[in-house]
């Protein structure tokens, strides 16, 4: 692969099993990651099962899209094929040699693509004409997103809601809007609040409750291995904070979908 006109590579390792790209040295990552010893590992292990998430927003660094999208591509496919053959896995087979580049452009492209603001859906307000002043709620929001701990699928359904401040906005933007903020690593709380604080921003109110009812792959594939439970958490914003509305929405939600 090139970067900017020079051939580039990825050493797997130096002397000492020991990166030496200036990235992993002595056991230490020059990035802040811990070094792959018990005790380290250890840690990692707890702090996922933790679930915990450090902030708000998705944690990104300002440098974060100095590269375009068909260079970060190139650089996925080249350090994947790394995983493969460290697993052992035989690139030559006809059903594996395209692995590489497939995953780096399902990052890139597909399940990741909400990292990027350019990719944030617009949203439009509409005078509310019929002056429609009760809660509007749209159920069974497909969640497909990814833990950020263990990178396995998280996935559910979310709930939404919200009372007009005058506006109200397209059905459409508002499973468009929860699809961005799943397209990126999460932490299921911090994605109820995202979304969440999103929705209020556009809509220009408090009065916004978001409920998220969703699988983690993380703890049904491995781990606990446990396959019937499922993961609940709730944002109520203004009105909805009220026990009367939100029992009224809960009532709603609990209610069968419409097949068609």
């Amino acid at each position: 692969m090139k970067l900017n006109g020079t051939s580039s590579s990825t050493p797997l390792s130096g002397s000492n099993g020991h990166h030496h790209n200036g990235s992993y040295i002595n056991g230490h990552d020059l990035n802040g990651a811990y070094s792959s010893t018990a005790e380290s590992d250890e840690l990692v292990d707890e702090l996922g099962d933790a679930h915990g998430a450090s902030s708000i927003d998705t944690p990104m660094r300002a440098d974060a899209f100095d590269l375009d999208d068909d260079l970060k591509i190139d650089l996925i496919e080249e350090h994947f094929r790394e995983i493969m053959n460290i697993l052992g896995l035989d690139l030559a087979d006809d059903s594996l040699k395209g692995s590489p580049r497939r995953v780096a452009k399902m990052y890139v492209k597909e399940i990741f693509r909400g990292l990027n603001p350019a990719n944030k859906p617009t949203s439009t307000l509409f005078d509310n004409k019929f002056r429609y002043n009760e809660m509007l709620v749209e159920k069974d929001i497909t969640v497909q997103t990814y833990c950020e701990h263990h990178f396995v699928p998280i996935i559910g359904k979310a709930h939404v809601a919200y009372i007009s401040s005058g506006k109200v906005i397209g059905l459409s933007k508002l499973n468009r809007i929860v699809e961005y903020f799943c397209k990126r690593p999460q932490v299921q709380e911090r994605l109820t609040v995202q979304i969440a604080n999103e929705l209020k921003t556009v809509l220009e109110t408090d009065d916004v409750a978001v409920i998220i009812d969703a699988k983690h792959l993380c703890v049904s594939t491995r781990g606990v291995h446990d396959v019937n439970s499922s993961t609940i958490t709730a944002s109520y914003g203004g009105k909805f904070a009220e026990e009367a509305t939100k029992q009224e929405l809960l009532r709603y939600i609990a209610q069968p979908s419409v097949s068609i």
